[in-house]
């Protein structure tokens, strides 16, 4: 009988296959985009994006098909012209995301990010649709996630393998985002197990732990970026004020229209600093 494969030399062998469907022997920076962020991929390739190669998460040992609206269940390999002069680079854009309240197991969760590492990338940019405890931040607004609260009561981290969280989303990557876009504001992300969402109560108390966003996922794909040696950038859509600000019902509905809106702002955005990184 074989064994199971440990997560690590099950991310080897999916980023294995990804080359040898892609044809790219080595990953530069890899993106996952969150709720409401899939129509910023198209602009993000529109953008300069060419050689592009698009697949099934499925077409790769280890993932599952995605569970959730707004999730394509696609991966695509993009190159883009280097910024200055610089050389091209090999973008792993992940247009879904296993999330924790799936049931699948933090492994799962943090697969993808894994999976990128092993593929070559040196830096990960997270994204995420998320409710904002700013009322300043209307629906739309794109915010720098500074630092993270990490409420699932998980690692993905195997073993005694203490890893520093200090400076976990990276200062220099937030400090070229802002070159690009000075508007740009920055926030603590809180990430809550889901699928539900956040009580007006566990509102309240994210606002007094820290936070100014809460959401459903990328903090333990961030630690396992970290784990792996990858530059991080975080970036939150903020797709609604947080439960009891509004005085309104929350849906996910909501979360995909304002992505839709903010569409094009998002791609811009991104297709103007992922080349920099």
């Amino acid at each position: 009988m074989s064994e199971t494969p440990t997560p690590y030399a099950l991310a080897d062998e999916a980023a294995a296959r990804l080359t040898e469907i892609t044809g790219v022997a080595r990953h530069d920076v890899a993106l996952v985009l969150g709720s409401g962020w899939l129509p910023a991929a198209d602009a993000l390739d529109a953008s300069g994006g060419a050689d592009t190669t698009e697949l099934s998460v499925t077409d790769l040992p280890g993932f599952s098909a995605s569970a959730v609206a707004g999730h394509s269940g696609k991966i695509r390999s993009i190159r883009v012209r280097g910024a200055d002069g610089a050389p091209d680079r090999h973008l792993l854009v992940f247009l879904s995301r296993t999330h924790y309240y799936e049931g699948r197991g933090v492994a799962a969760v943090v697969h993808g990010v894994r999976t990128a590492a092993a593929a070559g990338c040196r830096a990960i940019v997270l994204t995420n649709g998320c409710g904002g405890l700013k009322e300043s931040w209307t629906p739309g607004t794109p915010v720098l996630i500074s630092d993270h609260i990490n409420l699932t009561g998980q690692s993905p981290i195997v073993g005694a393998n203490f890893v520093d969280l200090t400076d976990l989303y990276a200062a220099r990557l937030r400090e070229l985002c802002r070159s690009v876009d000075a508007s740009l504001d920055e926030g603590v992300y809180v990430q809550f197990p889901g699928p539900h969402y956040e009580t007006p109560a566990e509102v309240r108390m994210a606002g007094i732990l820290g936070g100014h966003l809460v959401g459903m996922s990328t903090t333990l794909e961030a630690i396992a970026a970290r784990e792996a040696g990858m530059e991080i950038l975080g970036i939150s859509l903020v797709t609604n004020l947080a439960a009891g600000l509004s005085g309104e019902a929350l849906n996910h509905a909501e979360v995909l229209e304002a992505g839709r809106a903010a569409a094009t702002r998002m791609g811009e955005l991104l297709g103007r600093v992922v080349p920099l990184i």
